[in-house]
C-alpha cells in the first residue's frame, strides 16, 4: 500500500497527494451570502475575512444599528456556506470519513457553525445614553454694585 491511503468510504487507495490537492482547494474557495432580501451581498475567503461587501441603496433605509446588524448576519451566512463548500472538497478528495477529512471539516464547523434564521441577541443591552445636564447655573445671579466689584470688597474704602 505504499504510495496511498485508504479511504474511508471504500476502501480504495487514494493518492498521496489527496491532502495537497485538498489544501489547494480549501485556499481557492470563496462563499457569498445576500441579506435584507439582496440589498446587502458579502463573500468571504477560505479564511472566513471579508473580501467583498456590496450595499445596495435599499440597504440605507434600515438605519445605522439595523444596517450593522444586517451586515454581521451576512457575513456569519457566508462563513457557514464556506463551511459547507469545504465538506464538498473534502468529500471530492481525500473523503469525509478520513482522519484529515475530520480534522478539516471540524476545524471549519467550529470556526463557522451554521447560522439559525433568527435574530441574534445582543449579549447585553445597550446602557442608557449619558444624561444631559441643565446649562443654566444653580446659583443665583449677582446684580453688580453688591459690593464686590472688581474683586475687592468696596464696603472696605
Amino acid at each position: 500500500m505504499l504510495g496511498g491511503d485508504l479511504g474511508a468510504v471504500d476502501g480504495a487507495p487514494r493518492p498521496r497527494g489527496a491532502a495537497a490537492a485538498l489544501a489547494d482547494r480549501v485556499a481557492a474557495l470563496r462563499a457569498t451570502a445576500a441579506g435584507a432580501d439582496g440589498a446587502i451581498l458579502v463573500t468571504v475567503a477560505s479564511s472566513g475575512n471579508v473580501t467583498g461587501l456590496e450595499l445596495d441603496e435599499r440597504s440605507l433605509g434600515l438605519g445605522a444599528p439595523g444596517l450593522a446588524t444586517e451586515i454581521l448576519r451576512t457575513i456569519r451566512r457566508a462563513q457557514a456556506a464556506l463551511a459547507d463548500r469545504v465538506a464538498d472538497a473534502v468529500e471530492a478528495t481525500v473523503g469525509a470519513g478520513t482522519e484529515t477529512g475530520k480534522a478539516v471539516l471540524d476545524s471549519f464547523t467550529q470556526r463557522f457553525p451554521a447560522q439559525p434564521d433568527e435574530p441574534v441577541a445582543p449579549v447585553m443591552p445597550a446602557p442608557p445614553p449619558f444624561p444631559s445636564f441643565p446649562s443654566t447655573p444653580t446659583l443665583p445671579h449677582q446684580a453688580p454694585g453688591n459690593g464686590y466689584e472688581s474683586g475687592r470688597d468696596s464696603r472696605a474704602r
